[in-house]
Parts: C-alpha cells; sequence; structure tokens
C-alpha cells in the first residue's frame, strides 16, 4: 500500500493495485482517525478486524449476487471472488454491476436465439471473473478467468465464455458470442464509462480524421460510441486488394496514434452501383 497525506487539500491518497486491500486500508485509516488511538498495535487490531468485516461482506455480496442473478451451484472460491469485483473498476464502470448487466443481457440474446437462457446468464455473470485475480495471478483477465471457472467445475460453454469473450480464442459454442456481445453493450452505452463529453467527441473526430487522410476514401463514420470506423471507398479508384489494405492500414494507424478502451472496428465499404433506365 502507498498511503500519500497531503495537506493542502486536507486528504489522505490510498493506492494499490490490490482493489480489496485498498478497501481495507481506507476503512482502517477512517476508524484510527476517529479513535485517535494511532500506534503501531491499534494499527494492526484495526487492520486485522477490518480484513474480516471486508471478507464477510465480499462473501455476502457475492452470495446476494448468485441470488440477483439466479444462478446457483457456483464454487464458493468463485462466489469470493465475484464478491472482489465490487472494488473493482474498468474505465469507471463498476465490474460487478458490469457483470450483472453482462449477465441479463446474455439471456436476453440467448431466449431469442432459442439456446438456453440460463447457461448464458451464467456465463455472462462469470465472463470478467478473472479480473478478481489479474493482479495476483500473471497473464490477461480472460485467461485467468477462464483457468478460475475450468478449475472450479464450470460447465465448457462457461470457461470458453470467460476466456474468448474478447475474440482471443477460436470459439466453439454460441455462448462466447452472445457474451461478447452482451459485454461490448453494457460496456459501451452512454454513462457506463468515464469519460468527458469534449474527449469523447474529440475521439470520434480523430477516427473519421485518420480514415480520410487515406487516398481512395470518400467518407468516413466514427459509429458505436467510437468503437467502429466506417469507410467508404471509390470503387473505381479502389479495387478489392487495395480496400483490405486501406482497411488494415486505417487500424495499424488507429493503434499507433489512439488511445480507447477495448477495440476498435474497421469496417471497408466498397460499392459499385450500376443503374440503367428501360424506356
Amino acid at each position: 500500500m502507498d498511503v500519500i497525506v497531503d495537506d493542502t487539500p486536507g486528504v489522505v491518497v490510498v493506492s494499490s493495485f490490490d482493489p480489496v486491500r485498498r478497501e481495507v486500508a481506507r476503512l482502517s485509516l477512517e476508524k484510527l482517525i476517529q479513535d485517535g488511538r494511532i500506534h503501531p498495535t491499534r494499527i494492526e487490531e484495526l487492520v486485522s478486524e477490518t480484513e474480516k468485516e471486508v471478507n464477510r461482506r465480499i462473501l455476502e455480496v457475492g452470495k446476494q449476487t448468485l441470488i440477483d442473478a439466479n444462478v446457483r451451484g457456483v464454487h464458493p472460491k468463485l462466489v469470493a471472488l465475484l464478491g472482489r469485483l465490487q472494488y473493482r473498476t474498468s474505465y469507471g464502470q463498476n465490474v460487478l454491476k458490469h457483470s450483472m448487466e453482462v449477465s441479463y443481457l446474455s439471456q436476453i440474446i440467448a431466449d431469442e436465439c432459442g439456446v438456453d437462457g440460463a447457461l448464458a446468464r451464467r456465463a455472462g455473470l462469470l465472463h470478467d471473473i478473472g479480473k478478481a485475480a489479474d493482479h495476483e495471478i500473471e497473464g490477461s483477465h480472460p485467461t485467468i478467468g477462464a483457468d478460475l471457472c475450468k478449475r472450479y467445475g464450470e460447465p465448457e460453454e462457461v470457461v470458453e465464455a470467460a476466456g474468448g469473450h474478447h475474440g482471443d480464442i477460436q470459439t466453439r459454442f454460441i455462448y462466447t458470442p452472445i457474451v461478447s456481445a452482451a459485454d461490448a453493450i453494457s460496456a459501451s452505452r452512454p454513462g457506463a464509462r468515464r469519460e468527458t463529453l469534449e474527449r469523447y467527441v474529440q475521439r470520434l473526430e480523430k477516427l473519421e480524421e485518420i480514415a480520410g487522410t487515406f487516398e481512395g476514401v470518400k467518407q468516413a463514420y466514427a459509429i458505436q460510441a467510437g468503437r467502429e470506423v466506417r469507410v467508404m471507398v471509390d470503387a473505381e479508384n479502389v479495387d478489392d486488394r487495395l480496400a483490405a489494405k486501406i482497411a488494415r492500414d486505417i487500424a495499424k494507424r488507429i493503434e499507433e496514434e489512439m488511445q480507447y478502451p477495448g477495440e476498435v472496428k474497421v469496417t471497408l465499404i466498397r460499392e459499385v452501383r450500376c443503374t440503367e433506365y428501360a424506356r
């Protein structure tokens, strides 16, 4: 833990890669300030008490989340990890609330597709479980999540959804693209993630500007809250092979010049329209 005491604004900044440890430190500091007895023995006592209190709270939150999501038979270790997600955020979006949203959306999509809604709901709820342990275990959160789900007896569909919801692996089950779609909807909805209007507009303009600099591009539109850019090219001057190269080059430029959450999809459209009139 890093603790920075700044007298100017009258705040104490608590910093750590572990969100649960950060919460323990925050609560302990509040209790110490209220108590007034700040010495090593008292600090150890309060931190130990607070740690137990936070762990109890984590389990309660995990159990309540499963009840709210109507998911049963989850291993106790995964229940605890699920509860830890309430202290984790991604671009300002609470990961536990995000997981609940993805769970509900996954069921709706699955029901519309005629597949098992309950299994989709389970996969959606556990898709980001790796974020509860990515500060302790080496690897990306999808890989960690898939390993945890496999270790604690989750179905293959849930394991694959946890590991493949960002398109990192070859998928076998329909639940993985369902969870990916629900994840994108929850993350990109207005107000979900912290970003000022000015920065948001600048990002959209920058995407369109980058796409517009390539020869043969007629128009470019940033859509899906900046997660996709649609590019229209001149069919007479750009053939199919060149179109593929332009799309690849635009994606590469975006990677090099911009910072953004998730990924940006580049869709290039080359269309030939022929119109004749029979009189």
